[in-house]
């Protein structure tokens, strides 16, 4: 009787520990990538939604190749996601003019 008093009450112990409920929540941050690629490494200025941002592209080259995460990174706009109209303007011309909708955790790459 001793025995079964000693292990109903180390039970009784053991399960009695780490009560409660936890919450924990995790998940992807709400935004978008955009970065831009060409021939050679250059200075542009993007303007995306009217925001002006002044960035270089990533060699088409070193992209295609071995897809040069740090290089891109360097040189990406983070936006939130949706539909956005983008501008592109090198050395005072325009290059490029596209409407675009980016995905939550998308990295959208346009050559130029």
């Amino acid at each position: 009787m001793k025995k079964l008093f000693v292990a109903l009450f180390g039970a009784v112990m053991m399960t009695g520990c780490g009560v409660g409920s936890y919450s924990i929540s995790s998940g992807k941050a709400d935004e978008a990538m955009l970065s831009f690629v060409s021939p050679d490494k250059t200075q542009i200025s993007v303007s995306v939604d009217g925001n002006n941002y002044d960035v270089y592209t990533v060699k088409t080259k070193a992209w295609r190749k071995d897809r040069k995460i740090k290089k891109t990174a360097q040189n990406t706009i983070v936006l939130a996601p949706g539909k956005h109209d983008i501008e592109v303007t090198m050395d005072g011309n325009k290059v490029c003019t596209k409407k675009v909708f980016i995905s939550t955790q998308e990295h959208k790459v346009i050559e130029l």
